[in-house]
Formats: C-alpha cells, sequence, structure tokens
C-alpha cells in the first residue's frame, strides 16, 4: 500500500514538472518563469546535499563553496581542455566529492559546533581562491562558455545540441528537472538503505552507535563526499546555463539559504529542501516589491515561520494526519 502510494505520488510529480508546468508557461507565453525554475531546481539539488549532512546531525554552511568549485571546474575543462559538458558534470562533482575527503578528514572528527565554523569560512575561502589565482582569470572570471554540446552513444542522439535549438530555455529546464528528479530519487534510496539507517543512528546517540561497531568518522566523511557532490553538479549547471562563472557566482549567503531551504521545506523530510527552495525563492520575490522593507519583513517571516512550524511546511502533513 505505501509504495502504491509512492508510485502515485511521484507520477503526479513527473507529470506535474514535464507536463503540467511547460504546458501552463506556453500557454502564458511567460517564457522567463523557465529561467526561474531551472534556477530552483538546481538550487534544489545544492540544498539536498545540505540536508544529507544535516540527517548525520552536522550544521553545513560551506554548501556555496561546493558550487562555486563545480562551476570553475567545468567551466575550466570546457574551455581549456575543449571537453563536452556532460563530461565536466560528473567530473566537477566527482572533484568536489575528493576535495570534501580531503577537508572532511580532520575537521568531521570534531564536535559539531566545531565543523558548522569551519564550514562557514570555505564558501569565502573558495571565492578568494578564485580571485586569486591565474588560471581562474581573477574578478574577470571566465566567459563565453559554450552551452551542452549534442550527446550521442553508439550514434544515437540523447539530447540535441542546444545551440541548434529554438527554445534552449525549455532544454535547459528539462535539463534541471531530470537531475532534479534523479539527485532525489538517489537521496531517497540513500535515506531509505542500510546506510540511510546507520546515518540515522548518529543522531540518535553516536556513542551507541560507536559501540555497535558503526565506523563514524567514515560514515560522516561517505555523507559529506555526497553532499558536495550534489553542490559540485548544482554549480557546474549553473554555469552552463549562464555560459560564464564569477568569483562572486556564490557567496555566503548562498550557503546560508541553502542552509534555510533545509529548515524551510522540513528537516525530517527527504523532498523539504525541494519545497524550502521553491518557497524560499519565490517568496523573497515576491517580497521585492516590499522596497526597502524587503528584508525585514523576509527575516521576521522566517522566525516566526521556524516558531510556527519548526519542524517545517512539510511537517502540516503530519498534523492533518494525526486529526482525529
Amino acid at each position: 500500500m505505501k509504495s502504491t502510494k509512492h508510485l502515485v505520488a511521484l507520477g503526479v510529480f513527473l507529470l506535474a514538472v514535464f507536463g503540467v508546468v511547460p504546458a501552463a508557461i506556453a500557454a502564458t507565453g511567460r517564457v522567463d518563469l523557465y529561467y526561474t525554475l531551472t534556477a530552483v531546481a538546481l538550487l534544489s539539488i545544492a540544498s539536498a546535499g545540505v540536508w544529507l549532512t544535516f540527517y548525520i546531525g552536522r550544521i553545513n554552511i560551506g554548501q556555496g563553496a561546493y558550487a562555486l568549485v563545480g562551476g570553475y571546474i567545468s567551466a575550466l575543462l570546457i574551455t581549456k581542455a575543449d571537453l563536452s559538458f556532460w563530461w565536466t558534470l560528473p567530473l566537477s562533482g566527482i572533484f568536489c566529492a575528493g576535495l570534501a575527503v580531503l577537508i572532511g578528514m580532520p575537521i568531521l572528527r570534531l564536535r559539531g559546533v566545531y565543523f558548522a565554523m569551519v564550514t562557514l569560512v570555505l564558501t569565502e575561502v573558495s571565492r578568494l581562491a578564485a580571485l586569486a589565482l591565474p588560471l581562474t582569470n581573477g574578478a574577470k572570471g571566465i566567459t563565453s562558455i559554450r552551452m551542452p554540446a549534442e550527446l550521442a552513444i553508439f550514434g544515437w542522439t540523447l539530447i540535441p545540441d542546444f545551440n541548434t535549438l529554438e527554445n534552449p530555455k525549455l532544454a535547459f529546464y528539462w535539463m534541471a528537472a531530470t537531475m532534479m528528479t534523479v539527485s532525489y530519487a538517489v537521496l531517497w534510496r540513500i535515506v531509505n538503505s542500510r546506510l540511510g539507517h546507520l546515518c540515522r543512528s548518529l543522531q540518535q546517540n553516536e556513542e551507541l552507535a560507536s559501540s555497535i561497531g558503526v565506523n563514524i568518522a567514515r560514515l560522516r566523511l561517505l555523507a559529506y563526499a555526497i553532499s558536495s557532490f550534489f553542490g559540485g553538479i548544482a554549480g557546474a549547471s549553473f554555469v552552463a546555463i549562464s555560459q560564464s562563472v564569477y568569483p562572486s557566482s556564490f557567496q555566503t549567503t548562498d550557503s546560508v539559504n541553502f542552509m534555510l531551504n533545509c529548515f524551510l521545506g522540513g528537516l525530517g523530510y527527504v523532498f523539504g529542501p525541494m519545497l524550502g527552495t521553491l518557497l524560499l525563492y519565490f517568496g523573497w520575490d515576491l517580497l521585492f516589491a516590499t522596497g526597502k522593507f524587503q528584508l525585514l519583513i523576509y527575516s521576521s517571516l522566517m522566525v516566526a515561520l521556524m516558531l510556527l512550524l519548526p519542524n517545517g511546511v512539510l511537517s502540516l502533513l503530519d498534523r492533518k494526519r494525526d486529526r482525529p
């Protein structure tokens, strides 16, 4: 019965993302919404990685660093090594995962508060490195990055060259929506696997988990590497859309927003970051009309939501189920 509900929910989600949304945009003529929804989808992928570190009981405020690194790796591989974007996408994620392992080995052995403090400076360190290194072209960044080329296997075209498309915005939307769907499917599978159960044990009692043979340090490192992989591919995808990358492309505020997306949607729900990203992104845009009061109203609403819904917006579903 439960698996049937999951399949129905997945079907409704896929229909909405790949059918209803494009049809609605075509009917209204709001083609600009393709870029907005593409950005939401990619930001939600990075937020999914942050959610996974929350799942092991660690606060990650450095996801913007991996998105920035992933973006630069993709840009350099495209412009310097003449690789296709489709090859740079997994390579960017793998590079970020490897970097996370190097950074995480010493700091993941520390208490949670120290890990949060170290990750807080990672995005700024990455930005300063991008400014200082000659390879990254400093403040000028890397521009004129070509759009994704054709992806073919055994002569069969799986994805056409984006330069030849009449509406590349729609193609980018489908790309981002597909990546988001696959990323959250992977995240859901991790959470519902033996690895996910071990990760959950770290939330409850790390000493008890260690006493039954769980390698806590290795488990933390694995989760952090997967989290950073998500950040890397999200950053690389942003580069493909904007066709440029700068040291300011991802900043500390972005890292904080990735974390807020998880809180807003719900830390106890796999799809919480997805909903949180959607609400936060569109909520901020809607408040733009309030002018100088935008930040004040935004901050007040965030505080109120966390006080009234400490488990996120998705906790409203549980409240409805609990009603007699």
